[in-house]
Order: C-alpha cells, then structure tokens, then sequence
C-alpha cells in the first residue's frame, strides 16, 4: 500500500486501545494496522499549512513568515496566559482569538513521564492527553474563557511540572500517581479568579497506547537529516512512530512535511 501527502497530527480515537489515524486530501490510514508490517518514509518537499508553498518549516507546520503572521500560531496558543480575547484585545485577529479563547478550558493533571499540568480546550479532552503520550490524566479546573486556564496554569507550574520528558513518556519509564490525592493537594494553590471553577469529584482517566514493544534507548527520525527511512512499526504512543530498531518518529512535530509512505 502506498499513501503521500502532507503530515499533519494524527487524529485519535478513544479505545482499547487507542485508534490512530493519518487523513490526506483524498484518503486515509489506519495507522494501528500498520503494527508489525514495515513501514517506509520518504521526504518528497514541504508544505506549510498556512500558504501550502514548499518552503522551509520553522515551527507549528508553517514556513517561517506564515508562523509569524498566522493567528494560530500567535504566543498565546503555548502561553494561554497572553490570551486578551476576554478584553476585546486583538493579537492579530480578533475574531479568531475569540473563537477559540472565549471558549471553556480545562487544566489538568497528565502523567506521561511524570505528573505535569497543562491547559486544553474542553472540546480537546482526551485528545490532549493522547497527544501527549498521557496514561492517566484527570480535569481540575474548567474555566468560561483560555485567560483564565493560563493564570491557572501558571500559579500551579510553581508546584508541579509543565513539561513531559519525551524519551522517558517513550521507553514508559513511568509510575503511577494518585491524580486525585494530587488535585487536592494543589487546589489551595489555584488564583482566586478561578477558585470557583474547580473539580472537586472526579475521577481520573487511563488510556491504552497501541505498542507491542517499548524501545529501549530512543533514537529520533529527522526528515531534514534522512529523508528516507524504513523499519517495522512496533508502536505510537503519543504523537510517534515506535519503530523495532527503537527508532522514533514524531508525526506532529514534522507537520508541513509532505512525504510518500509505502506499507509492505
């Protein structure tokens, strides 16, 4: 089987375990039928998301103008904190940012590699947690607007991490936590602002990655610096390819790349 076009993040599906799927303009992949066959790719050229022109990609799947001039790559979008939808403020367009500030928001807790807190739009909810390779994870605080899931997030970053170790998500060198025992001990830490958006009870998530084998020292694919690449598919977790030469890929973070895939 042969597929090409431009990668964008893979979508999800909730399951035992999780579905995952690559869409291109005019198909589709399952890619958890993939496991144990192997899988080719090849670097065609690139494609930004935003004007589609086959220029370098600087960040986000856009070539370094369009990151820079796209509302949805605007510094809010990492930092929710900055978002000024709520003030009628504009970053560079408003109309946009209201749409998907003004919108509720969920902070959460993840355990990928170690407990982390993020922001996510509701709507994003698991979605999130799979991108980020999360196997349980849990709702603290849901708030009418992004503004107030940042400040949120920022408070509790002073307690607790915000980022994931990727190799260690990857070789799931990971323990399990009480998310709940975690999201009491951090409520008195949570701004006045949003005090009365927290969760008080519920329960946490657990989520099923499709992988038959975990590597055991990753070794990440770049397409800039190998174009092509073939090996058997033995997992994705998160957003990567698990390979059996425990070669890794990450599908999102080569977004605007177009490439051929061959299946055999």
């Amino acid at each position: 089987m042969q597929y090409e076009g431009v990668l964008r993040k893979m979508r999800t599906e909730i399951g035992h375990p999780i579905q995952y799927y690559m869409l291109f303009e005019d198909d589709f992949l399952n890619v958890n039928q993939v496991l144990d066959k192997t899988l080719t790719i090849h670097f065609i050229k690139y494609q930004c998301l935003n004007c589609g022109e086959n220029r370098p990609i600087y960040r986000q799947g856009f070539c370094k103008s369009c990151f820079f001039d796209t509302p949805s790559a605007g510094d809010w979008i990492m930092r929710p904190e900055l978002s000024t939808a709520h003030l009628d403020k504009e970053d560079r367009n408003l109309e946009y940012e209201k749409k998907v500030q003004l919108q509720p928001h969920i902070v959460y807790l993840a355990n990928s590699s170690n407990i982390k807190v993020g922001v996510t739009r509701k709507t994003q909810v698991p979605t999130r947690w799979i991108d980020q390779g999360a196997h349980e994870a849990i709702e603290i605080v849901e708030t009418p607007n992004r503004y107030l899931a940042g400040i949120t997030e920022v408070a509790l970053k002073d307690h607790v991490g915000d980022k994931t170790n990727w190799r260690k998500m990857l070789t799931n060198d990971v323990d399990d936590k009480d998310l709940v025992e975690w999201r009491n001990t951090l409520k008195p830490y949570i701004p006045d602002e949003a005090i009365d958006y927290f969760i008080a009870s519920n329960s946490e998530t657990n989520l099923e990655f499709p992988v038959l084998r975990y590597p055991k020292k990753v070794k990440s694919l770049n397409l800039d610096k190998n174009p092509e690449y073939s090996g058997v598919l033995k997992g994705i977790k998160g957003q990567y390819f698990i390979f059996e030469d425990d070669t890794v890929f990450n599908v999102r973070g080569s977004e605007g790349y177009y490439v051929g895939l061959e299946i055999q």
